[in-house]
């Protein structure tokens, strides 16, 4: 099979995230020595800055790791919770009858830095000035403006002028959007790196009280006030209208990124671990567990049988996510049963020979919450009608709900194995430039990841003071054999545990090198409740690309499925994947949107 790269060989370490920037930034770091934790700290905060429409320092992030040292897998949790002083009925007094997608309100605590700082001290060897000096260099000198951040900024030039002066002082250089292949500069972003440098260097040389005052800087120094100060002030946001957030500097100063116990199932000779349910991440468990049902290996990998089977044990898989799921600190999810042989062997009596139209939870008495169905196309009956765009012609106007709808940030992914053997993979999110203003004096944006909370008291990820919101983000360990193999994932929101799990399969059931696997014809459902503002779904959905043959197509077509059909690599999937066989290591990145990149060596 001819793919679009080669699949990367090497002996030494692999790197491979969403930006060649940031990839190249991985690969420097283990020639200097460091290990794959230092290296994934320096990857991540440089594309915090290389990938603004997709996530920024005041963001959130998932890790999942194998420490050599420790000789385990575990989970840093850096997703940051709800303010102390959101609650469901103040939203429902303002007037709104789901979590609003942008602005001040569904703001919560930034807990990237958090856990990048707690990699680096716990797990890594590095010092704050090393894994930081590449992000700040990369920001005041720039970066290659891609065409998506082109558009998107120029969607929304006239909103930040005239709602977010903060976001336009700082995207909007020279008054203006970018072009596209232009460089875009972001000193005062590099400035708040710094700024944490200095202050970490001056409690002495050692390593970890630079590292706590690197952190304590963040979460109880400048930056906690500077954000505390800003969240008083009334912002424009899903509604239209100006309204100021609950989010504090105390709330920043009592959260601590934590370390966790991964989730696990067998799948053959592999074992995958993933984040629990304060993530969607153990979806991903649950459509292994019904595959195992099926002989997916004898099915052709572009054809009808396999797409069909997967996608349909997807959706009841994600109808569970969504009445069930939610942070198991405050509400009581019954993993053990959505994860077990008994269970999923009752649920795959579903998957029929036709596709299925219906959302269908299972049923565990004394768990989970009413799913709230809102259809495709509800968002401005429901919603601010306010202008913020029109297309370069002026004649087709955008309103603010149908913006945010269609352009919410996305995520970023890595993954790295270093020569020693220890493995990463990370997806770091939030903090989008459209997801809420610049923070005046930091040069970012805070996670507006609270819009996943539901406004349903009743339900297991309803909003509720310093809980996790039930989020999308979910990198991927697997073991074979016992032994640490394989780290992947990709952006893509509620298609992330679609299309890694697609290309897993393909790995591992039929074959395919990694970068096949990745190369291979995609496709996902958007029969779920969406994750993101709106929160709308669309009934019997399936989009795939052209690559696939015509008679599958046909064929899917004839089962039922509602077929959306893009181009060969139309899809937004930016799967990456890193792997070790004994002393080979290889990886592989997505060809699709033209800044995922793979190196080795």
């Amino acid at each position: 099979m001819v793919t679009s790269r080669p699949e990367i060989v090497g002996t030494f370490g692999v790197v491979t995230s969403t930006h060649w920037l940031a990839t190249t930034v991985g690969i420097s770091i283990l020639e200097r020595g460091g290990n794959a934790f230092d290296a994934a700290v320096a990857v991540g905060c440089v594309l915090h800055i290389v990938e603004p429409d997709m996530n920024g320092p005041g963001g959130d992030v998932p890790i999942v790791l194998w420490s050599v040292a420790k000789k385990r897998v575990d989970v840093v949790c850096g997703q940051g919770v709800a303010p102390a002083g959101a609650s469901i009925s103040k939203l429902r007094d303002m007037g709104f009858d789901i979590m609003p997608g942008a602005g001040h309100l569904p703001a919560v605590v930034p807990g990237s830095f958090g856990a990048w700082m707690l990699l680096l001290r716990d797990y890594g060897t590095m010092r704050p000035r090393d894994v930081l000096a590449p992000a700040i260099s990369i920001a005041r000198h720039g970066f290659i403006t891609t065409p998506t951040v082109a558009r998107m900024l120029g969607d929304v030039e006239g909103f930040f002028k005239q709602h977010w002066p903060s976001s336009a002082e700082v995207f909007l250089l020279g008054g203006s959007a970018p072009r596209a292949g232009t460089l875009l500069c972001l000193p005062a972003q590099a400035e708040t790196y710094e700024r944490i440098v200095c202050e970490s260097e001056c409690v002495g040389s050692d390593r970890d009280a630079q590292i706590e005052a690197a952190r304590r800087a963040w979460y109880e120094g400048f930056v906690a006030e500077a954000i505390d100060h800003f969240f008083r002030q009334p912002v424009t946001d899903t509604s239209g209208q100006a309204h100021a957030g609950f989010l504090t500097g105390d709330d920043l100063a009592r959260w601590k990124a934590g370390v966790e116990t991964p989730l696990t199932i067998d799948y053959g000779k592999y074992r995958v671990c993933k984040p629990g349910p304060w993530a969607q991440s153990p979806v991903m468990l649950q459509q292994l567990a019904l595959l195992k049902g099926f002989d997916i290996a004898a099915m052709e990998p572009l054809g009808a049988a396999f797409v069909h089977t997967v996608q349909e044990c997807a959706k009841l898989a994600f109808a569970d996510r969504d009445a069930f799921y939610g942070d198991p600190a405050f509400a009581d999810v019954p993993i053990d049963r959505l994860l077990s042989s008994e269970y999923n062997e009752e649920r795959r009596r579903l998957v029929a020979g036709e596709a299925s139209q219906y959302i269908r939870p299972g049923r565990i008495d004394g768990y989970g919450g009413n799913i709230s169905l809102r259809a495709s196309g509800s968002t401005d009956m429901a919603h601010s009608e306010m202008i913020v765009a029109m297309n370069r012609d002026g004649l087709i106007r955008q309103s603010w709900a149908s913006f945010l709808a269609k352009s919410h940030g996305d995520t970023c992914h890595l993954d790295i194995i270093d020569r020693w053997g220890n493995m990463v993979s990370a997806t770091p999110s939030g903090g989008w430039m459209t997801g809420s203003p610049v923070v005046p004096g930091l040069g970012f944006s805070i996670s507006a990841r609270g819009q996943m909370f539901l406004l349903d008291e009743r339900h297991p990820n309803a909003l509720v003071p310093g809980k996790r919101p039930r989020t999308t983000l979910t990198p991927s360990l697997a073991l074979r054999d016992g032994e640490p193999y394989l780290v992947f994932g990709t952006p893509g929101g509620d298609q992330q545990d679609q299309w890694a799990l697609h290309a897993f399969l393909r790995h591992v059931d039929h074959g395919m090198n990694l970068q096949e696997a990745i190369d291979a014809p995609s496709f996902h459902t958007a029969h779920l409740l969406g994750s993101f503002y709106p929160r709308e779904w669309v009934p019997g959905h399936l989009a795939v690309e052209a690559g696939f043959p015509g008679k599958t197509l046909a064929e899917l077509d004839r089962r039922g499925h509602h077929l959306e059909i893009s181009g060969v690599w139309g899809h937004y999937n930016s799967v990456s994947m890193a792997a070790r066989d004994g002393g080979i290591l290889r990886a592989g990145a997505s060809p699709r949107r033209m800044q995922c990149y793979a190196i080795g060596r």
